[in-house]
């Protein structure tokens, strides 16, 4: 079989976008995802409204035409899902990239694992497109695994007149908290800070500070989660170890890289900020013809790049194969 031209690991936005481009520069691609297509957009509140505008989200030379200035989860569903189709773009879904190795007449070949057993890709090129939001964030106490204590919120109907923790101080906790509290849940807020994270959406935080004042949402600020059990957390904070009463919990701390994948494939990372070895101007990685795109530059600071100041990384990425490859041969051509 006739090696790629590029290899997408990852269909999320930022993997569409780079398929998209490389589709218009006539290169032959193809999306390989672990999951369903947009599977981070998925998993996010499915209420949710996005803080950025339509605009700054569209990709591909496709207008985001809806009458909203802010497009909400399930259009931005619809969106991609329209790009992907507009592009006509290739996609293996529910097949995870296990290896990513040089092979030995260049390029690289890449093994995958699906329902349907192993399988070997050769591609002149790679691009890593994973994003971080396949790995929340752990606590690491006893019982965080419980069937009651969730890393990703949805929505809060399930919860009206329980007893519900939410732990952490930024965007995630307190909109899952404001949300459960009107849908009513009796929450606790359980944050290893003196205070909301000064980072919360402007409009966010001055709603969850005075919920606070008022005594409609509980919080416990420079607390920490020692252990869950069924139908408490446990927290040490300022007044010693508490014991919370709690139906149903949910730790809301962000997310981080999957920096395994990129360390297997051999990129070098930054073992105090994840941060792998990356030409912010080609998106090129530190192992010639393997580009990393979208958040997975950013490591543990997941906070700086988004969807819509990464939307370049396609065209760089094409532009770069383009230049780099044009007297190259083609493993398998």
């Amino acid at each position: 079989m006739a090696a790629l031209d590029l290899l997408v690991v990852g269909a999320g936005p930022t993997g569409i976008a780079i398929g998209a481009e490389a589709r218009r520069a006539g290169l032959d691609v193809l999306l390989v995802d672990r999951g369903p297509l947009t599977a981070a957009i998925q998993d996010f509140p499915t209420y949710m409204t996005f803080f950025t505008t339509r605009e700054r989200l569209e990709i591909a030379g496709l207008p985001f035409t809806i009458p909203e200035e802010k497009p909400d989860r399930r259009q931005a569903l619809a969106y991609y899902r329209a790009v992907a189709e507009h592009h006509r773009l290739p996609l293996a879904l529910h097949e995870e990239v296990v290896t990513v190795a040089a092979a030995a007449g260049g390029g690289f070949q890449v093994t995958t694992r699906s329902a349907a057993g192993e399988r070997q890709r050769a591609a002149r090129a790679v691009a890593l497109a994973t994003g971080y939001f396949g790995q929340p964030r752990r606590l690491d106490v006893p019982g965080e695994d419980l069937p009651a204590v969730h890393a990703r919120y949805r929505e809060p109907f399930a919860h009206a007149f329980e007893r519900v923790v939410v732990v952490g101080g930024g965007n995630s906790a307190a909109e899952a908290a404001l949300d459960l509290w009107r849908a009513g849940a009796r929450v606790t807020l359980v944050h290893r800070g003196a205070g909301i994270k000064p980072t919360v959406k402007y409009w966010l935080k001055p709603d969850i500070e005075n919920r606070i004042a008022a005594g409609e949402i509980a919080a416990r600020f420079e607390a920490r989660v020692i252990e869950f059990r069924a139908g408490v957390v446990a927290i040490a904070g300022p007044q010693g170890v508490e014991q919370l009463p709690c139906d149903a919990a949910y730790v809301l701390i962000g997310y981080q890289p999957d920096v395994d994948l990129l360390r297997r494939c051999g990129v070098t990372v930054d073992p105090e900020t994840l941060e792998p070895s990356c030409d912010l101007e080609t998106c090129e990685s530190n192992v010639p013809g393997l580009y990393l795109a979208g958040t997975i530059q950013a490591g543990r600071d997941t906070g700086r790049i988004f969807i819509e100041n990464s939307r370049d990384h396609g065209g760089r990425i094409v532009r770069h194969l383009l230049e780099r490859s044009t007297d190259a041969p083609v493993p398998g051509r």
